[in-house]
């Protein structure tokens, strides 16, 4: 009971916080981001750790194409039976513009359950959630949607804006649950070396924080309730490649860490000549 008060006390200062960010007079104007990689059908392995790497989901993404349409729909499965499920639709004709978002959560990993659907075409943006009581509560609002709207599509523009061109912000719904038009400014904070197979390579780390501005701005940080910067990390060679991220999947909530994952194989083999190498290696009795 104690965590879930705490919770919901966060998630008030957190929507205090972003309403302030919403309204803000010194936000920047929407600066769209440019197609340079167009997108194509895939199907890409994730997984979800805490930042001290204790496993927390295993994920898929998604993407068909049709036209000049991209759906991508992105699924973490908690090992507790949590459920974070994500399917935007974004055209990427000459720039991108989100046309759609629905996004599902639910289980024990998050404290409020809650399912909100954006429909770019007329701006109306719902969410539905269950409040402390268990009660089902929905709501809804229209919004004046600006043609940097994000939601789903952070790592897809950071992989396109070259990092001298990169915006200074771009805009995204949160909610809180109630729902909130926010800014996020993008920062790029140098390069971190990785390796692949022994291979060293590097990626671009960009920093994305809510802008806070106003008495909000001043007293987030003395209560500890600024909300916390997202980190990602993004390969620049000749075609750009997501790498891992860092962030919250919800207001108030921890930090997590997104990553590409590899199959692992059974130790068995199965493949036919996979059993011919085994039996031809065996030692003589």
């Amino acid at each position: 009971m104690r965590r879930f008060q705490g919770v919901q006390i966060k998630r008030l200062v957190a929507a205090l916080v972003l309403t302030a960010a919403a309204f803000w007079p010194g936000a920047l104007p929407a600066e769209p981001v440019a197609v340079r990689y167009t997108e194509g059908a895939l199907h890409g392995f994730l997984v979800l750790r805490t930042l001290d790497d204790k496993l927390l989901a295993d994920g898929d993404l998604i993407q068909t194409v049709r036209g000049d349409r991209v759906t991508a729909r992105l699924v973490f499965r908690f090992k507790d039976g949590s459920i974070h499920d994500e399917t935007t639709v974004y055209s990427q004709r000459q720039r991108f513009q989100l046309i759609s978002d629905r996004l599902v959560q639910k289980g024990p990993a998050f404290p409020q359950p809650l399912e909100m659907s954006i429909d770019g075409a007329t701006g109306r943006v719902t969410v539905n959630y269950e409040d402390e009581h268990g009660e089902h509560k929905s709501e809804a609002a229209h919004f004046d949607l600006p043609p940097d709207l994000a939601n789903g599509i952070i790592p897809k523009l950071l992989m396109n804006a070259p990092s001298d061109m990169m915006p200074k912000t771009v805009s995204m719904i949160a909610a809180t649950p109630k729902l909130r038009l926010v800014k996020l400014a993008i920062t790029a904070a140098g390069t971190e070396r990785f390796s692949i197979g022994g291979s060293a390579r590097q990626a671009t780390r960009y920093v994305l924080k809510v802008e806070v501005g106003g008495v909000a701005g001043l007293l987030a940080p003395l209560l500890g309730m600024q909300p916390p910067d997202s980190h990602v990390w993004i390969l620049g060679d000749d075609v750009p490649a997501f790498v891992r991220a860092e962030q919250s999947l919800y207001v108030g909530g921890p930090t997590w860490r997104i990553e590409l994952a590899s199959p692992v194989w059974s130790t068995t083999p199965t493949s036919p000549s996979a059993k011919a190498n085994t039996i031809q290696q065996r030692p003589p009795a």
